[in-house]
């Protein structure tokens, strides 16, 4: 079986490829790249895989079974037509199935909300395509807080519009292990799953950052306005809105849902007390 996974040379679809070759040997998984040498590190057979280039993308498909289809970057309102690329180029090269990384999130009323209608749109696209599919609906990184846990601490505090909403986050190597198995096994075939780990509050979330990094965060709330002008202000105005409308819909309860993660990978999500300890291993 030859399996593909797109944007190899992101951080999720470069930790996808490596939960693959783990299961199933170098030989039998290869990556597509918008630029391939970005992706030669991952000792897997690199193909050209620009979202944009659907006569490439049907080339660098032929002889792949599964086809993991990683959400791209663009604006929505170029999402949606990239993304159609990619499945017919993967129906037109004989693929057999597809397994879409997707995400939670809040339909309406938010500044991220384009970006889940596009999403959405795509999840149509490929129940239409006539391949077998598997959409996994991501939570929230954590990762991100993490990495940004100095300028937490410079503050003093995290600042955000999410209040006590609980949000249902995950890491990166979680979904990678999640995808794999979507991708390997057929009983889960015409599924929308939701694959993140235990919801928790911003407060929450404080905690275990001041236990893993000995500091001594608050968390703040503020109005979803003033706190997109706050991210505009460090990102510019395309991410600041983005990232206010995720906590808009943090706050709305869109992040707080069911999570089908042990279903998916035969064990529940990795904890966040032992997610946080072997960071501070």
């Amino acid at each position: 079986m030859k399996i593909a996974v797109t944007a190899a040379s992101g951080q999720l679809g470069g930790a996808i490829v490596n939960a693959l070759v783990k299961e199933q040997g170098h030989e039998n998984v290869v990556g597509l790249a918008r630029t391939p040498a970005n992706a030669r590190s991952l000792g897997v057979e690199i193909r050209p895989g620009d979202y944009e280039a659907a006569d490439q993308l049907r080339v660098s498909l032929k002889g792949v079974d599964a086809l993991l289809l990683v959400s791209g970057l663009e604006a929505p309102e170029k999402r949606i037509p990239q993304h159609r690329n990619v499945i017919n180029a993967a129906r037109a090269a004989g693929v057999r199935k597809i397994v879409y990384t997707s995400i939670q999130g809040p339909d309406e009323g938010t500044a991220f909300s384009p970006v889940v209608q596009s999403n959405r749109q795509t999840e149509a696209d490929i129940r239409d395509s006539g391949l077998d599919w598997v959409i996994g609906r991501n939570g929230i990184y954590i990762e991100p807080d993490v990495e940004y846990v100095e300028s937490y601490k410079a503050r003093g505090e995290i600042v955000n519009s999410a209040g006590d909403a609980r949000c249902g986050y995950t890491t990166r190597a979680e979904l990678a292990r999640a995808y794999a198995s979507l991708l390997t096994q057929t009983n889960l075939n015409g599924r929308t799953l939701n694959l993140h780990g235990e919801a928790i509050t911003q407060a929450q979330l404080a905690e275990y950052l001041n236990r893993t990094f000995d500091a001594r965060l608050v968390y703040r709330e503020i109005p979803t306005a003033e706190f997109i002008a706050d991210r505009s202000a460090e990102l510019g105005p395309f991410f600041g809105e983005i990232i206010g409308g995720i906590y808009e819909g943090i706050r709305q309860g869109a992040f707080d849902n069911p999570s089908d993660f042990e279903l998916v990978f035969g064990r529940p999500h990795q904890t966040w007390d032992d997610y946080f300890a072997g960071l501070r291993t």
